[in-house]
């Protein structure tokens, strides 16, 4: 049930949404301290750090030249071992040295190996030799999770075979690959698999005896080529103990210690075992995929650190999708939630927003606008508009959601993307319910056949709003749902109310909200319903409700484009998006009740719509007393005058006198020509698409009144 989303294309991993998420890579989470990262990556003070606190550590020091080497093997004594001080998977790491011969012939040879680009060689560990099998011990959150007996990689001799030949026939095990995805890591045959076998006198070319075991390098390391046993029931509990004050001296929250002891069931005190290293960001593959002994769940042991019990790993997400309202629903519903003081996150088609600043501009409505809100830690609460292009695109920007709402399904962008029907557009739209979580909810205009209809697409529970008067006694389909203990958000009167079988909770007077400028815009129902009904099954009280509803008011600020009525010098003016056939129908509703002298609109429509939809929008505008078409700068594929001719083809199909249509292609001066034309008591009807410029428009003539 955590939501899981990777960050990059390597290992960068986001587990939980929005403040309650959490992120890692690799194996270090993002409270692995960096401090003590870099402690541990210092190999020499590590050793000391970890001594200090009476831990058994191999005696040794740093040496930058051949001399100071020289000089601490003597100290400590032979056998040593020489190692980079900050290197990690066994890179750099010399076999037993026995005496100073053989440590300068290491040095002469890894010391050129581990050299900058500068030709400097970086400082180098010179450690007394510890006898033991190589083990590894993971801690996460201060507990022994895993312990692993790392065995070098090696061959067992046929009598017959090269070591070449052997190592081939290992490396054609389907467990083996390059690289972290696999069980196992090809060995490798290069200078260090050489020059190791060359130690004991043998080449790629010898052939072993039948039943010899080969170690073929110095180090147990699995991407080396080593393979693993698991040992976790077998640690003694002394030195699990141990390695766990290991971990917390170094302050670690998921560590891998190496262990060289002879029988990781014997404390360490009484087998000369000593702690070798302390690694950040440990491998796990060798605990999750034993070679030999039962797997060890460590990454459950991480995400129980990550989350434990009892903690949530995400934030609501409420999904609005739909043909029209999208925008002001989404809107709506992060106000009601920003009123309670919680911090939302939503985006529209004007952009992504963080609370009411604007993060990111334009038409914000795909996967990538979710990204951005379900990966900021600072966002409570998710509200994402999803509109049928950008799922069509690209899906959509999450797994699941807790709130999937359907506005509506009606003809728009028909033609587009293989979606020529009501019923495929439907389709798409239906992927939202689809994808309510078991115990989320699917709140579906129960006035639309194609949004009912999707209830049977969901594993929630169905959340049912209708804008017909009194639909609890009257509609069938809503009765039964309420016998049946169901939630539904209704007008009875001339309220907005919960009803939850048969408890009914009065919300607000419709004539109340300003969205819905007292009443006269009807249209808006639907979405004021289903803003009530996201917030209600998300635990918001009712009296919230009440209060964020009458606060939203449908303002430039709060609404862009949306039902903006602005008084200017003369008369008024309505800005709003609409912009397909069942959206300009309510806009005309509401420019019908609105008392004013004259009507004036300005019209326009998206080029990539079809013609017969062009022409409904023109044929619904007939109820203007004067109109002003105008063509968008993008015309979407159209010929220049394409569209302004199907509009004033739909405006005369209606009976509309050829007079009172003037063509006036820029929007700007299409508005302009409109203000110009204002009287006293008249109104302007903008339907916009550059939102941001009309508005300030307006607003320059406004500052005038």
């Amino acid at each position: 049930g955590i939501p899981v989303r990777r960050l990059n294309d390597r290992s960068l991993v986001q587990l939980g949404l929005g403040r309650h998420l959490r992120r890692i890579e690799s194996t270090m989470s993002d409270s692995t301290s960096i401090i003590a990262v870099e402690l541990a990556q210092d190999k020499d003070l590590t050793k000391r750090v970890l001594g200090g606190i009476g831990l058994a550590v191999p005696a040794g020091g740093v040496a930058r030249d051949l001399d100071a080497a020289l000089a601490l093997a003597d100290e400590v004594g032979y056998p040593v071992l020489l190692k980079p001080l900050a290197a990690n998977q066994g890179r750099g790491i010399s076999p037993r040295l026995p005496d100073a011969e053989a440590l300068r012939a290491a040095w002469a040879r890894i010391v050129v190996e581990e050299a900058a680009g500068d030709g400097l060689a970086p400082p180098f560990v010179v450690e007394r030799y510890a006898e033991g099998r190589d083990h590894r011990v993971v801690v996460v959150n201060g507990r022994v999770v895993a312990v692993t007996e790392r065995v070098p990689a090696h061959v067992v001799g046929d009598g017959v075979r090269s070591i070449r030949a052997l190592v081939a026939e290992v490396n054609r095990d389907p467990r083996r690959g390059d690289g972290h995805a696999h069980v196992l890591t090809r060995i490798p045959l290069d200078d260090v698999t050489t020059h190791f076998l060359a130690l004991g006198g043998r080449t790629l070319d010898t052939v072993p005896a039948r039943g010899e075991r080969v170690v073929l390098r110095p180090t147990a390391n699995l991407s080396t080529g080593g393979t693993s046993i698991d040992r976790t029931d077998e640690i003694h509990p002394d030195n699990a103990t141990a390695c766990e004050m290991a971990a917390g001296v170094i302050g670690l929250d998921i560590a891998g210690l190496d262990i060289l002891t002879p029988d990781i069931s014997v404390p360490f005190h009484e087998n000369g075992a000593v702690i070798v290293e302390v690694n950040a960001s440990p491998g796990i593959r060798m605990h999750t995929n034993p070679v030999e002994g039962r797997p060890r769940n460590v990454p459950g042991a991480i995400l129980d650190m990550l989350f434990p019990p009892g903690r949530t790993a995400t934030i609501p997400v409420i999904a609005v999708t739909g043909t029209n309202g999208k925008t002001t629903t989404t809107r709506l519903i992060a106000h009601l939630f920003r009123h309670t003081g919680k911090v939302v996150g939503f985006t529209t088609t004007d952009g992504v927003y963080l609370q009411t600043r604007l993060v990111v501009a334009g038409d914000m409505t795909g996967p990538f606008a979710a990204n951005v809100i379900l990966t900021n830690p600072a966002v409570e609460v998710a509200v994402l508009e999803t509109a049928r292009g950008g799922i069509l695109r690209s899906g959509l920007g999450f797994e699941a959601c807790d709130v999937g709402i359907v506005l509506n399904v009606a003809a728009d962008h028909l033609g587009l993307g293989g979606v020529h029907t009501l019923e495929q557009l439907a389709e798409v739209k239906g992927l939202i319910p689809a994808v309510v979580k078991r115990r989320g909810h699917a709140v579906l205009n129960a006035d639309d056949p194609l949004v009912y209809a999707m209830r049977e697409r969901t594993r929630g529970d169905v959340v049912l709003f209708s804008c017909r008067p009194d639909a609890h006694a009257g509609d069938p389909r809503i009765r039964e749902h309420l016998e049946d203990g169901g939630i539904a958000t209704l007008i009875e009167g001339e309220e907005y109310v919960i009803r939850r079988g048969r408890l009914c909770i009065p919300v607000a007077r419709v004539a109340d909200v300003p969205l819905t400028l007292g009443g006269a815009a009807e249209f808006q129902h639907g979405n004021v319903l289903a803003a009530i009904a996201a917030a209600y099954v998300q635990g918001m009280r009712y009296e919230e409700i009440r209060a964020g509803l009458l606060s939203f008011f449908p303002s430039p600020a709060l609404t862009p484009g949306r039902l903006n009525l602005v008084p200017v010098r003369r008369g008024r003016v309505l800005v709003d998006y609409a912009h397909n056939a069942a959206a300009i129908a309510g806009l005309m509703e509401l420019v019908a009740r609105i008392d004013a002298a004259r009507r004036i609109g300005v019209l326009a429509a998206p080029g990539d719509r079809r013609d017969e939809d062009i022409r409904a929008i023109g044929r619904l505008s007939a109820g203007f007393d004067h109109v002003i078409i105008k063509e968008d700068d993008d015309r979407r594929g159209r010929g220049p005058g394409e569209v302004p001719t199907l509009l004033r083809e739909g405006l005369l199909a209606a009976g509309y006198p050829p007079e009172r249509i003037e063509l006036v292609l820029a929007e700007a001066d299409a508005v302009r020509r409109g203000l110009d034309r204002l009287d006293e008591h008249d109104l302007l009807v903008v339907m916009a698409v550059d939102v941001s410029a009309v508005l300030e428009q307006v607003r320059v003539v406004r500052r005038s009144v």
